[in-house]
């Protein structure tokens, strides 16, 4: 439950969300019909709770589940298995007034009935806070550290690595006879070329979008900094730095590079539930949460990008 004080009656019913995106989801791919658009335009922020007072104690929302056996990189507290995390659905805690995230080791062998139907609050103050429900297949990968905190002469081999990438690009292009010099009668000559020559190139590789850091939710690994500078995130008990135990995203693939998108999702045809399933978008679009290492329960921290 969250018991902080803050208004907790007023925003978007989770229902009215779930229905919104059940209607967008429905009719993607073609124009909605005159009942969707009436059903979608009645759907709007309001006190939906009036009888809810803001000292009110709160149903935590119930974001995700995660089993040891399943995550390699889920380290919690000595005989704790299973992970459950939950959040406040408004943004207004704390000096950030940002979410408020709680973490729930367990023991799965002590997880007793499901509780039906699952408590949940009335409403969230934006409909981003709210997850669409799905399934987690885990996959594991292998990341780089980010490309700022790695050493000078690390930095430079990369870059000189990119470079001859590009040169054996431009090396493969001449050797095809392709060249901008290349004369066409008509402008639609020349964009059917340049279109034919685009899907006849492999994909640009470089470490920041395809090697360093995952997009989408995950566990564990290394932290992005792309929006500003590496910041430490250190255990506010013990001061031990504190490593990113889950991400959370708004995409699943960043655009820049399809090297990180699962092989079922490539040929999806830009269906947006497969670059964005879970429709969250917290901060700036990314969140993390940091745990201490030396000691899972201590408090853990929040970083936003």
């Amino acid at each position: 439950m969250c018991t902080a004080v803050h208004p907790k009656g007023t925003g978007h019913r989770l229902a009215d969300v779930r229905l919104r995106r059940r209607i967008l989801a429905d009719s993607w791919g073609r124009e909605r019909t005159e009942d969707e658009e009436r059903l979608l335009d009645g759907l709007d922020v309001g006190r939906h709770a009036p009888g809810l007072r803001d000292d009110d104690p709160l149903p935590l929302l119930a974001v995700a589940q995660l089993y040891a056996r399943e995550i390699p990189d889920l380290v919690g507290p000595e005989g704790h298995d299973l992970l459950q995390v939950f959040w406040c659905p408004f943004e207004v805690h704390g000096d950030r007034r940002a979410i408020d995230v709680v973490l729930k080791w367990r023991r799965s062998a002590d997880v007793g009935d499901v509780l039906m139907p699952q408590p949940e609050p009335p409403v969230a103050g934006r409909e981003e806070c709210v997850p669409t429900m799905c399934v987690v297949h885990p996959e594991q990968v292998v990341e780089h550290e980010y490309l700022g905190l790695l050493d000078d002469e690390l930095r430079a081999a990369i870059d000189e690595w990119e470079e001859s990438l590009l040169d054996e690009a431009g090396e493969a292009g001449e050797e095809d006879g392709s060249s901008s010099e290349a004369s066409y009668a008509t402008y639609e000559e020349y964009a059917a070329a340049m279109t034919a020559a685009q899907a006849s190139e492999p994909d640009a590789i470089d470490y920041m979008s395809d090697l360093s850091i995952a997009p989408g939710w995950k566990v564990g690994g290394f932290a992005s900094w792309h929006l500003t500078d590496p910041a430490p995130v250190d255990c506010r008990v013990c001061g031990t730095a504190m490593r990113p135990l889950l991400t959370v995203d708004q995409w699943e693939c960043d655009g820049a590079s399809r090297s990180w998108l699962p092989f079922e999702d490539r040929d999806s045809g830009g269906d947006p539930h497969a670059i964005s399933p879970t429709d969250v978008y917290l901060g700036r679009g990314l969140m993390r949460v940091h745990t201490c290492p030396g000691d899972p329960v201590h408090p853990h921290r929040l970083s936003f990008q």
